[in-house]
């Protein structure tokens, strides 16, 4: 889950016909790169819910997963984070600070936590579809006004949606599910305090990912290391070892930040944005083949209301065209 805005680009203009000096091969359209770039990045982002669930399952431990989550990234882009070490040392501490605490350690633990409280349905709807809510929040403290129009309308559908999802679990009180909710709630404010962050510097995708995991991984060792949180990676079984380093190291933590900005550069901010919103339908129907969760009528209320509200709170109107005499 990396949301990674880049204004100003231009996507290269399409050739048609194959490239010249390799007449087999046909080069796909930019709109195509686009598509599946995002249909990647939302697999990805749905993975990144199935497996906060899963972790409650697993042979590891939470500080492991994050080990995982912060440090694979690093050993994969190294020489690249090496070149761009004056780049990402000059961010101005504010701004790092919103990305390092709204997508690092504290975000992670909260998502994995309220995860393992609730179900894959709860942490792909809540944690993305929450996050317009809580950036417009921020916006607005930030003297940025209110949101109106379709903005307004598609945040009012997220709360209800959400308001749907938790409310059979308020009567009679289900205590580990409103646990679950609430952390999961903390975690979406803390990834939308992290996108408002990445609007305030000026790093491409990778420096932007080095910023990130670099605090990050050196804060889950230090837990490590002084007992805080315990780890048992050491007796952990392989397959799961092997399964949070494709899905959080090399999924969540590197592809989803390239592909998405790919995916920008292709198609745009606003379109980009909107294929988002497939995320929560996209982690319900891969729940019930993959870890046997069976919607109830709260998440088939809920998770559509979500969906449709994350469309129109990212939907932004098109300019008017002044008409000619």
């Amino acid at each position: 889950m990396v949301a990674t805005h880049i204004t100003g680009a231009t996507a290269p203009p399409h050739t048609a016909g194959p490239p010249a000096g390799n007449p087999g091969r046909r080069r796909l359209s930019p709109q195509t790169e686009g598509v599946l770039a995002l249909l990647v990045t939302v697999s990805i982002w749905a993975a990144f819910a199935l497996s906060a669930r899963a972790l409650s399952t697993s042979t590891l431990l939470p500080a492991d997963a994050a080990l995982l989550r912060f440090g694979v990234p690093l050993v994969v882009l190294l020489p690249a984070l090496w070149r761009r070490r004056h780049s990402i040392a000059a961010v101005r501490p504010g701004p790092a600070l919103k990305i390092v605490c709204g997508a690092g350690v504290p975000f992670f633990l909260a998502a994995m936590h309220g995860g393992a409280l609730t179900s894959a349905a709860f942490v792909g709807s809540i944690v993305p579809g929450m996050v317009p809510l809580f950036v417009s929040a921020l916006m607005a403290a930030r003297g940025h006004g209110a949101p109106r129009g379709t903005q307004a309308a598609g945040l009012t559908l997220i709360a209800v949606g959400v308001a749907a999802l938790v409310w059979r679990y308020v009567v009679p009180v289900d205590a580990d599910v409103l646990e679950g909710a609430g952390t999961l709630l903390v975690a979406s404010g803390l990834w939308a305090l992290y996108t408002v962050g990445l609007r305030d510097v000026a790093l491409d995708p990778v420096g932007s990912i080095g910023l990130l995991c670099l605090p990050s991984f050196a804060v889950i060792g230090l837990l490590v290391l002084t007992g805080v949180l315990p780890t048992g990676i050491a007796h952990a079984a392989g397959g799961d070892i092997a399964l949070f380093l494709v899905v959080q190291g090399l999924g969540v933590g590197l592809c989803a930040g390239l592909l998405y900005a790919v995916a920008i550069r292709r198609l745009g901010a606003q379109r980009s944005s909107v294929g988002g919103s497939l995320s929560p339908v996209a982690v319900v129907l891969l729940a019930i083949p993959l870890l046997g969760e069976t919607p109830s009528l709260a998440v088939l209320i809920g998770v559509p209301l979500i969906t449709a509200g994350v469309f129109l709170a990212n939907r932004r109107p098109r300019p008017k065209v002044p008409a000619h005499a």
